[in-house]
């Protein structure tokens, strides 16, 4: 999903022109990325945590030529889910598991059924 349908959906729920919706939905991003700059961490509960943490320096291989090279320390956002969140994508990989179940289901009884009858002159 982009920030444009972001901006449609909510639009269209309150009732607000898309141009509105569009300057409430950037300065929301703004105030969060700014936060994170200034306070390291953002909770939105049943959202989310935001945290900005510092990743140590290592040491790396390119993929390409299979030489090692140096990776300085780095600071990361990171992202941990909410209970709610959580629950809903577990949620979807169950829906999903049952899908793929019925799926096998239907290819195994495909598979066993009897070859059909031909015209038998």
């Amino acid at each position: 999903m982009t920030k444009k349908e972001i901006v449609k959906t909510i639009s269209d729920a309150c009732q607000l022109t898309q141009l509105q919706t569009k300057e409430i939905v950037q300065r929301t991003f703004d105030a969060i990325v700014e936060a994170l700059v200034e306070e390291k961490r953002i909770e939105l509960r049943n959202f989310g945590v935001f945290e900005v943490k510092k990743r140590a320096a290592r040491k790396a291989r390119n993929p390409r030529t299979g030489d090692k090279v140096f990776v300085p320390a780095k600071y990361v956002v990171t992202f941990k889910p909410g209970k709610e969140m959580e629950e809903k994508v577990r949620v979807l990989e169950e829906q999903a598991e049952a899908r793929e179940a019925a799926a096998a289901a239907a290819s195994a009884d495909a598979n066993s059924a009897p070859p059909p009858l031909g015209n038998v002159s």
